[in-house]
């Protein structure tokens, strides 16, 4: 059973057409590449998966159930979890303060209680071993590498016990080996049963790490193949309108 499906969901402001008449489905474990130019309607699709924006009208249904969103907590609360391009982090705490931020483990009796830090120390850094990831709980952000701060960011998603994180361009601006961390800690979740929509400019990260790829341009659907039934040339003529809509 798909773990989150689209059925004919536009939206608009005013008559500003942002997404118009997309349907998708995604597979509980499968990375789904989500391709277009600027202002091809990708940002907008994935604020409404993520509860930011109600659609304007179509259908989103989550294990078979319709889903209601109307704002990103009711998003969270089903498991759908977004990590941002600028990944909401804070540089003067741990790794783990920022994994467990807003939701930070107490300790003691009655109306008195502590932050429980050894717990989680203990259960950051298990995350980080399932992610395969070099980053320790009590680094410091500010001292991390992109490829550590995507883990954080990431480790924050497995927590919550996510069904699907969104990604946005979690590989822009940093350097090639940061970029191979980033794409294995994708693959990471995917191997835990998560479902990953990543959102890419980068047409060789997608084609590395996705199992389908969907293009839009001008906030319609434009093509949803799988990775080995395309190729970057036909998604570049997608995304650029020198090809209208995808070979079957």
């Amino acid at each position: 059973m798909a773990v989150l499906e689209l059925a004919n969901v536009s939206k608009h402001f005013g008559a500003i057409q942002a997404v118009s008449d997309v349907s998708l489905s995604i597979d509980p474990g499968q990375v789904v590449g989500l391709m277009g130019d600027n202002g091809a309607g990708k940002s907008t699709l994935v604020k409404i998966i993520a509860g930011n924006f109600k659609p304007s009208q179509g259908i989103m249904r989550m294990d078979g159930q319709d889903l209601v969103l109307h704002k990103p907590v009711d998003a969270r609360r089903h498991g759908i979890e977004i990590v941002h391009q600028d990944l909401a982090l804070c540089d003067n705490l741990t790794a783990a303060a920022n994994v467990f931020l807003g939701r930070e483990l107490r300790r003691g009796l009655g109306p008195v209680s502590i932050l429980d830090y050894a717990s989680m120390y203990r259960r950051a850094g298990e995350i980080f071993t399932e992610l395969k990831s070099e980053t320790r709980p009590r680094d410091l952000v500010r001292r991390m590498s992109g490829g550590q701060r995507q883990a954080v960011a990431i480790a924050r998603t497995m927590l919550s016990k996510a069904k699907i994180v969104l990604m946005d361009e979690p590989t822009a601006a940093i350097s090639v080996r940061q970029v191979a961390e980033v794409l294995n800690l994708i693959r990471q979740l995917r191997d835990s049963g998560i479902a990953v929509v990543l959102i890419s400019h980068r047409m060789p990260d997608v084609f590395d790490v996705a199992d389908r790829v969907i293009v839009m341009r001008r906030g319609r659907k434009v093509a949803d193949k799988t990775i080995a039934s395309s190729s970057p040339e036909e998604v570049t003529g997608l995304i650029t309108g020198a090809i209208e809509t995808a070979a079957a």
